[in-house]
């Protein structure tokens, strides 16, 4: 019998894909760079991550919660408001607004500032040829969290590998999983090409949970 996905939660995520998660028996949310995505409901969400960095983040009394995956670390509204050549794509792309968006959106919903869990992940040095864009991110993200005197529940940042994130808002669970095997073309491409998916790289078998 295949499993129905009924929508979102929450309407404005309609556009975020979701399939049955065969494993892990539940409904997941892929998320793309630029991407993020807040739910009620006994959801996964996942990504994956190379100089690229997600939050997730939650109400950890009512399980409302959310990840994002930004790419580069903050612009400024003058240049989204100018379509400074710079910014491409959704504001989402930078970390500001999609801290901004994802922290905003789970209070809107409900949740509250002073209930909020913060777990970290990505930000690796993949290939020296993309310079210094995950520790831009990492640096940027422990400034944020330290600025709004969030609270950090948990990281895992940096280093040379990407990541593949599950996350379960509902409890703040994390499985993560560190890519096994470095296809170069393929990381260049999707790094390059607005740090698009590494959905088909292997990854290894070992889980961290956080």
């Amino acid at each position: 019998m295949k499993n129905i996905i009924h929508p979102p939660s929450i309407d404005e995520f309609v556009s975020i894909k979701r399939y049955w998660d065969k494993r892990n028996n539940i409904v997941a949310a892929k998320l793309l760079p630029g991407e993020y995505y807040v739910t009620h409901d006994h959801e996964l969400i996942t990504t994956v991550l190379g100089s690229c960095v997600s939050a997730c983040i939650r109400d950890k009394e009512t399980g409302l919660g959310g990840m994002n995956h930004f790419m580069l670390p903050e612009t400024t509204e003058r240049r989204l408001a100018n379509n400074d050549e710079v910014v491409i794509g959704k504001a989402t792309r930078y970390g500001n607004y999609a801290m901004e968006h994802l922290i905003n959106t789970i209070i809107h919903y409900g949740g509250k500032r002073s209930n909020l869990e913060i777990k970290l992940f990505g930000g690796g040095k993949i290939l020296e040829t993309l310079g210094n864009t995950g520790q831009n991110n990492i640096s940027f993200v422990m400034d944020y969290i330290q600025t709004e005197n969030l609270k950090l529940a948990s990281h895992d940042l940096g280093d040379s590998y990407p990541r593949k994130v599950h996350y379960f808002p509902h409890t703040g669970r994390v499985m993560m999983k560190k890519i096994k095997d470095l296809h170069n073309e393929t990381i260049v491409k999707r790094e390059t090409q607005y740090r698009a998916s590494l959905k088909d790289i292997e990854v290894e078998s070992d889980v961290e949970l956080f």
